[in-house]
């Protein structure tokens, strides 16, 4: 059996968890050590029940606690060659490297990694496995390709970024380079865009779907879940949301 839950998802850090028998991975580790330890809790989970982290890219709101996570548990953390560069407070003895385009296993969970056009240095995102079930996880990217999209095609539950609403992000307070930044093509996904790559890809196995990564100035969960849910042609209601604060309780797949 698989299932999976988020400990929170935004700009203010982001970590997921996904789980297969005694297998439980986490995705990034964004928060600090005290509140990723209090996040777990809430799943029912202790530090020392995560087999391994999988970190995306470098930035802080996916990296910043990996470190100091992985040092007081010794828990290993894969990671891209890229983004290695950048965890090297974790001890190289906990370490472990990642090629885009390979795929392995870590106990009961099958990981495909994947590239992804972000703005980072080898940025990298996942679809996981039990032989039965494949959970896509896909947050910051600017933009999809056809890889992408063959990767996620046909996935039984997705995690997908729908960062902001283009023509609030046009309108608002940020300053012109990091509007320029968010919604170009290493950015972030606009809730068009990723109804558009949902529109591209086989759903017809899909069990759930979780609108992440969003934007508390530039969208809102509502727009979010309207994009998406027309192009399922589902209620609104029927398409979770993953937010900062309590990211999302455990769904599972059957």
């Amino acid at each position: 059996m698989m299932r999976f839950a988020s400990l929170g998802s935004g700009s203010e850090g982001n970590a997921l968890v996904v789980e297969v028998n005694r297998t439980r991975l986490m995705v990034d580790c964004g928060f600090g050590l005290a509140e990723t330890v209090l996040r777990l809790a809430r799943l029912g989970l202790h530090p020392e029940d995560i087999t391994g982290i999988l970190i995306t890219h470098e930035h802080s709101d996916h990296i910043g606690g990996a470190a100091r996570f992985a040092r007081k548990y010794r828990i290993p953390v894969w990671a891209s060659h890229g983004t290695l560069s950048w965890l090297q407070k974790v001890g190289d003895e906990l370490l472990r490297v990642i090629d885009s385009h390979d795929s392995f296993v870590i106990q009961d969970i099958s990981v495909h990694p994947f590239p992804v056009p972000h703005d980072a240095r080898e940025p990298i995102q996942f679809v996981f496995s039990d032989g039965l079930h494949r959970l896509g996880v896909l947050t910051d990217l600017g933009s999809s390709t056809p890889h992408v999209d063959a990767c996620l095609s046909g996935v039984d539950a997705l995690v997908l970024e729908c960062n902001h609403d283009r023509e609030m992000l046009m309108k608002g307070p940020y300053p012109a380079g990091l509007k320029q930044r968010v919604g170009g093509r290493f950015g972030h996904l606009d809730n068009n865009a990723a109804a558009t790559l949902l529109s591209r890809i086989d759903v017809s196995r899909l069990q759930h779907i979780v609108a992440a990564h969003i934007s508390q100035q530039n969208n809102s969960p509502q727009l979010a879940q309207t994009a998406l849910s027309a192009v399922l042609k589902c209620s609104s209601e029927w398409v979770g949301v993953a937010n900062q604060s309590e990211g999302f309780t455990w769904r599972q797949l059957n």
